[in-house]
């Protein structure tokens, strides 16, 4: 997928009204402006900012049920603001992104007054050991922990219809094994649009 095909597709799967689009360019210019003070993704990737990184933090939503009220999604791990970030610009859930580093901590809280959207999103400081408990909707996490431990550490977080949806790249497959029967029942293995190789393990409560 090319940044032009990335850029249509987002057109086309999402209503993206001229000020959301706005939102998404700015996020990336300050992106790309922190990356010259912090390391926040791969070098490598930062010239396919909107394939590797919009689109796939913004597919998850397609997986994902339609916000209606207050719906919450708690992105673990949120690092540069993937998905987070993304999923709160373009959707309406109640966005809360746990985040343990103090600078990245800083720059997404920087990014959410910019891009104004601290109505329906949030920035947790904090290890998520140290996270007060509530019911989380969707529960998505692109690069947090292995996957035994990440629903070890965030099960508490989730009801019977929690959704979880979990990007682990070419080892889906392999992590989803290492669990136990009872939880690999949770689970099925859904493509990737920007990785055929890679997997996005979707769960239900």
């Amino acid at each position: 997928m090319t940044e032009d095909e990335a850029q249509a597709w987002i057109r086309a799967n999402f209503d993206v009204s001229r000020e959301t689009w706005e939102r998404l360019e700015l996020f990336i210019t300050l992106l790309c402006e922190e990356m010259l003070l912090q390391n926040l993704i791969s070098k490598s990737s930062a010239d396919l900012m909107w394939s590797r990184h919009v689109v796939d933090s913004a597919q998850l939503l397609l997986l994902a049920p339609k916000p209606e009220g207050e719906m919450i999604w708690l992105d673990l791990g949120t690092g540069a603001g993937f998905p987070g970030m993304v999923v709160a610009i373009l959707s309406n859930y109640q966005v809360r992104m746990v985040e343990s580093r103090k600078r990245r901590c800083e720059f997404l809280n920087k990014v959410v007054e910019k891009i104004q959207i601290d109505d329906h999103s949030s920035i947790l400081h904090d290890r998520l050991e140290q996270i007060d408990s509530f019911p989380a909707d969707v529960i998505s996490a692109r690069a947090f922990a292995p996957l035994d431990r990440l629903i070890a550490l965030s099960h508490r977080f989730s009801t019977e219809k929690t959704v979880w949806l979990l990007p682990k790249g070419k080892n889906a497959v392999r992590e989803l094994k290492g669990l136990s029967p009872k939880r690999q029942k949770m689970f099925h293995v859904e493509h990737s649009l920007t990785d055929p190789s890679a997997g996005i393990l979707v769960g239900k409560g």
